[in-house]
């Protein structure tokens, strides 16, 4: 396999942290992307250099903001001179819960920005030079079932932009196709705390009633299906958007607590 770089965006911790430890393990040179977690996303880097030989860089930057992803776009040519797979990771959220007419301009602009403006500032450069490479993959985070457009009540932002980088995931699998590049969406489950950074191996063995497949939900079970589609031989799954939810229904659940 041709050495590739990745970048993943919000990946200091969480998801994204254990997203960029399964790459790397494949070989993949990673860039990592935070906001605020610089001290996390240093230790990342100093982890995957002296564990798995590749290359690795850091960079800071917010995905909301035009200027920010310039910023991290120029990081990016300077320091690896191309971006093979693109991994939108990042994505603001607003815990509180909040009716749709409650969000200020500001607020609702930020949310748009962070979970879809910005997946398309990085798409705009970062395709082209997929396309002259004949080769790319691009890995957006949704929610589940974000592909039926359903409703969520307090999550009114987050879930239209989600809804919205759907329709953009599908579009540009039907458009890059014939260049070599693949664009898929993942939607994880139910995976909290400590679990979103664990491994299978730490799961198994520990009882989640409320999952049907009986075990908590880890980073690595995203990671792995992250690493499959970015595969050389994945050239053939495009335009899908992915649920990893352990068989549960995460999204009625979350609606009946309201």
């Amino acid at each position: 396999m041709t050495t590739r770089t990745a970048l993943l965006t919000g990946s200091a911790s969480g998801l994204g942290k254990r997203t960029a430890i399964e790459l790397a393990q494949k070989g993949i040179n990673t860039v990592i992307n935070y906001r605020n977690s610089e001290k996390e996303a240093s230790e990342l880097k100093t982890y995957i250099t002296e564990n798995f030989g590749v290359e690795c860089t850091v960079i800071q930057g917010d995905i909301a903001s035009v200027r920010d992803c310039e910023k991290i776009i120029h990081h990016c040519i300077a320091e690896h001179s191309h971006i093979d797979i693109l991994i939108n990771n990042a994505g603001p959220y607003v815990h509180e819960r909040k009716h749709l007419i409650d969000y200020d301009m500001d607020e609702w602009k930020y949310i748009i920005d962070g979970n879809l403006n910005g997946v398309f500032c990085l798409l705009k450069y970062f395709v082209p030079k997929m396309r002259e490479k004949k080769w790319g993959r691009i890995i957006n985070f949704g929610f589940e079932r974000a592909d039926t457009a359903p409703g969520w009540i307090y999550r009114s932002a987050f879930a239209a932009a989600k809804v919205g980088l759907v329709s953009l995931t599908k579009t540009v699998a039907l458009e890059e196709a014939k260049y070599g590049i693949t664009a898929n969406m993942v939607s994880p489950g139910e995976i909290i705390g400590h679990w979103k950074e664990s491994n299978i191996l730490d799961a198994q063995g520990k009882n989640d009633e409320n999952t049907p497949v009986g075990r908590p939900g880890t980073g690595e079970d995203i990671a792995r299906t992250i690493s499959f589609l970015c595969d050389e031989k994945s050239d053939f799954i495009t335009g899908s958007v992915i649920p990893i939810t352990g068989g549960k229904d995460v999204l009625s659940k979350r609606l009946g607590s309201y």
